[in-house]
């Protein structure tokens, strides 16, 4: 793929940087454009040089207008991510989600952008009538009054306006749909952290016998994660044979029980686990594992197995558990 100027919108966040680093590595020319609010631009510093930061809001459309002018392709990673924040503020999911999608879009056009890529979710089709999932799922809000779908519905509304409005102008429209990425540094708001952050606790706690380690849900729950590095190479994998309008799930088919996924974060302290069942998050799915079939056949495997990554993340969470909330640790 011959170098290009790239914008990467949430390039301070988890997957945004790590995408932004790859784009470096494979030697094109990157804008970040991320407000810092919940990104860090410490996961950049080592960059500075090879970059160019703009600290902007993604609502605000003269700052998307100015970052997205001289650029090819956009990725639009910017958004709200994180379950708690689902819950606790939709509002600000949404009026992020869906004002940032339509200034991108705006921005796109008027600056003559060739490729838009934009980062949907699993969450955009819930769940399924079948498992594994392909791309061609209905995509739905199962209750507009659960808070939860405040995600899922921003990005069901910023596909539309992908393939709808940027679709008609645009070379090359791309969406990737990521499913339960996971890595070391990628915020405290997700079940892997805070899982590796309540072990942690509960150890200290209980010096000895088995951890009696709640849950939501029974942990029969399951899911396929898939490893930072390789949800990386499968966004270069489409950049480099995705097909305009395309769509792509991105993930692994290795789909583990949550309750085993316990027993794992357990086995890193070193400790056995006593699983307490509790209550499940309304709106939860009991299964999600992505068909990757598409993707697949252009050429993306992944390669890091939970076993192999799992261990990165809790050494990482373990070393920096002093800078998560409180929340984090419940």
């Amino acid at each position: 793929m011959s170098a290009k100027t790239c914008l990467v919108t949430g390039g301070a966040g988890f997957i945004g940087s790590a995408l932004v680093r790859r784009l470096v590595k494979d030697g094109h020319r990157v804008r970040v454009f991320d407000n810092a609010s919940r990104g860090s631009k410490d996961r950049l510093r080592d960059l500075r040089a090879d970059i160019e930061f703009i600290e902007a809001d993604i609502r605000d459309a003269s700052a998307v207008n100015k970052a997205a002018a001289g650029v090819e392709t956009v990725f639009h990673l910017a958004f709200v991510n994180g379950t708690r924040f689902f819950y606790e503020m939709p509002d600000l999911v949404l009026d992020i989600g869906v004002r940032g999608m339509i200034n991108v879009v705006d921005a796109c056009r008027s600056a003559g952008v060739r490729e838009l890529v934009l980062a949907s979710s699993s969450e955009v089709y819930q769940t399924p009538p079948a498992w594994p999932a392909g791309e061609d799922v209905p995509l739905v809000v199962p209750d507009p009054l659960n808070p939860r779908y405040s995600y899922g519905g921003g990005k069901i509304i910023s596909e539309l306006m992908a393939l709808h409005q940027a679709g008609k102008s645009l070379a090359r429209v791309l969406i990737f749909r990521p499913h339960n990425v996971y890595g070391p540094d990628m915020g405290f708001e997700h079940v892997l952290p805070q899982f590796v952050l309540r072990m942690k606790r509960l150890a200290a706690s209980s010096p000895e016998g088995p951890i009696q380690f709640p849950l939501q849900g029974d942990g029969r729950q399951t899911r396929a994660f898939v490893f930072i590095d390789d949800l990386v190479e499968g966004v270069t994998t489409i950049m480099a044979k995705g097909r305009h309008l395309g769509i792509y799930n991105i993930g692994s088919q290795e789909e583990i029980a949550i309750a085993e996924v316990a027993r794992m974060v357990g086995a890193y302290f070193g400790r056995e686990v006593a699983l307490v069942p509790g209550p499940g998050a309304p709106g939860s799915t009991p299964r999600r594992v992505p068909d990757i079939g598409k993707i697949a056949a252009l050429g993306y495997r992944p390669k890091v197995r939970l076993r192999d990554g799992l261990p990165l993340l809790a050494r990482w969470y373990d070393a920096n558990a002093d800078k998560a909330p409180a929340s984090a640790f419940l």
